[in-house]
């Protein structure tokens, strides 16, 4: 199945100098294994590529059911030199939800989803 990660997670985001963080977190725990197989850092970095420069690194917090994935930027993409729209990148949660994964379902076999 086919799930756009928006219908299954949420995602929070912070950056400091040209370093962006983005947490994604499943509604259900269910899909946190879902999420691991399918949100690598090669696919992350993939999807923002019109914001992200370099390797993106991915941290899993399997004791909370969330990955972290620390994203850079451009030595000049800055929270203060930036020159895109939204130079603090917090909407990179935002644009991560718009991916879309091909995924066997949530761990528990449920379709669950918010």
């Amino acid at each position: 199945m086919k799930v756009r990660l928006y219908d299954i997670a949420h995602a929070r985001a912070g950056d400091k100098g040209n370093l962006n963080t983005i947490a994604l977190i499943p509604y259900d725990p269910a899909w946190y294994p879902a999420l691991c197989a399918a949100v690598t850092p090669r696919r992350v970095a993939e999807h923002l590529s019109d914001r992200v420069s370099g390797e993106v690194v991915r941290h899993r917090l399997d004791n909370v059911h969330a990955l972290i994935f620390v994203c850079p930027r451009a030595g000049d993409d800055t929270v203060t030199t930036s020159l895109h729209l939204d130079t603090h990148g917090k909407s990179l949660g935002s644009a991560l939800l718009e991916l879309t994964i091909e995924t066997a379902g949530p761990a528990d076999g449920t379709a669950g989803s918010r």
